[in-house]
């Protein structure tokens, strides 16, 4: 393995571990540690999704990108020794796409020398909440792979990025590795039918991937679809935590939110009424928090057992919390800001926002850090800037999950202000946001009668 691979992966890991609150590991005991592997893997968030899948798969990944990242040679001379193959798109250049053949024959030749080759099916990073109908490369190389090397163990692995929150700092991410797709039964009908077997492996691999991700299939449901997530999730939570006993860590956040996209989907087909008149109320009441400029949050939080008290203790906002807030504040501002101002400025597609932010922090937070840590030595001597380099990541992490907080005291103030000077339109909030969740209760109960009386 050429060194610069894992010295570029132990950066990549400490970025991650920076940028991102968890990363969750679904079945990484399925990916075998030696043998000839292909990963097929959703896109959701463009160069983010590979650093990820590079982060926690611990051998070397070969992916496929578009070739167009090749066309500077500098770039280029670097993602050759990552090992990534460039392929050509046919929405970059239909007539150029011939030139895959020699794409092909790079992954297969990498497979029979037993590496992992990550391939993106879909074809393009986009921003919807499902797998698009993928295209037929992986089925390909799997199949020709293993038609000339019938010998050869393969393992064609689909797996699954979710995120969280995709644009966010400190988010969670799942990475799962599903089941290996057989392929004995493809090779044998690819043998007679090539065309036939092809399509029926990329059948399996789409359903594969589909089963690792929250899958939403009628895209037209993505928007009901989150917003019953904003409202309702966090409430399972706290039921399933109240009524089961069961710990923050013991909660799967994300089969939550498979069974609310099931749901959402039963009842589409069986009640659609229902559905609109959720969708109605819902849409209502965000109506009234943005005439109010609120959150569902702090409307949310005087529905429960807020408390001012409370709130300063698990905002970090307390006696001693404030200078730490301020220090942290000063010393990662610029770096942090410069790079989430870039993002917006430079960015047209959702998918893009994560990777531009992400790589112009990787560039200013270290540019700013080693300045300031240059300006206390200077000061100061070697020991204090050193104990003032340490200090900057956690600064700044103990800073933003402060301001964190302050958004939420300061929505908190809002709504106590607006309870005080437009009291019916409060209680309005408050009786609508009930009125909801007794709603998505009831469809919850009976979502689950109905789908626990099914035979298995």
């Amino acid at each position: 393995m050429d060194p610069l691979y894992p010295a570029v992966r132990l950066v990549v890991r400490f970025w991650i571990w920076f940028f991102i609150k968890s990363v969750e590991v679904r079945h990484p005991d399925r990916v075998p540690s030696r043998g000839a592997l292909l990963l097929a893997i959703n896109h959701p968030n463009n160069l983010i999704d590979s650093l990820l899948v590079g982060a926690v798969v611990r051998r070397k990944v070969h992916y496929l990108a578009t070739a167009a990242l090749f066309k500077n040679r500098l770039l280029a001379g670097f993602l050759g020794r990552m090992g990534v193959i460039p392929v050509h798109r046919r929405q970059d250049d239909p007539d150029k796409m011939g030139e895959n053949v020699t794409a092909f024959e790079a992954c297969a030749r990498a497979l029979r020398e037993k590496k992992v080759i990550a391939i993106y099916p879909e074809g393009t990073t986009h921003a919807e909440p499902r797998v698009q109908r993928i295209k037929t490369g992986a089925a390909r190389i799997a199949l020709e792979t293993l038609a000339k090397s019938p010998d050869l163990d393969l393992a064609l692995i689909p797996v699954g990025l979710n995120f969280e929150q995709r644009k966010s700092f400190r988010s969670r991410v799942l990475v799962a590795f599903g089941e290996p797709i057989p392929l004995a039964g493809a090779l044998s009908r690819y043998r007679d039918d090539p065309r036939g077997a092809v399509d029926r492996l990329t059948d399996a691999i789409q359903t594969g991937m589909e089963a690792q991700v929250i899958h939403v299939a009628r895209i037209d449901l993505a928007d009901l679809i989150r917003e019953v997530e904003k409202l309702y999730r966090g409430d399972l939570i706290q039921e399933l935590q109240r009524e089961r006993g069961y710990s923050q860590a013991e909660i799967d956040p994300f089969r939550l939110s498979r069974t609310i996209v099931a749901a959402v989907h039963h009842f589409t087909e069986q009640e659609p009424e229902r559905v609109e008149r959720i969708w109605q109320q819902i849409q209502r009441y965000q109506a009234l928090l943005s005439e109010y400029h609120l959150r569902d949050q702090a409307v949310q939080a005087r529905l429960g057992n807020w408390s001012l008290r409370r709130e300063i203790g698990t905002s970090g906002l307390g006696l001693l919390g404030l200078p730490a807030l301020a220090y942290g504040a000063i010393v990662n501002g610029l770096p942090y800001g410069l790079p989430r101002w870039l993002a917006r400025r430079l960015t047209r597609k959702e998918t893009d926002y994560a990777t531009v932010r992400l790589l112009s922090s990787i560039a200013l937070f270290p540019l700013f850090w080693g300045l300031e840590s240059w300006i206390v030595w200077r000061w100061n001597g070697p020991w204090i800037a050193a104990l003032f380099a340490a200090s900057l990541p956690l600064s700044g992490l103990w800073a933003y999950h402060s301001l964190a907080g302050l958004g939420r005291l300061r929505q908190q103030l809002r709504f106590t202000y607006l309870s005080v000077t437009r009291n019916q339109v409060a209680r309005n909030l408050l009786v609508l946001r009930k009125e909801i969740l007794d709603e998505l209760e009831r469809a919850k109960n009976d979502y689950l009668s109905v789908t626990r009386s099914v035979p298995a």
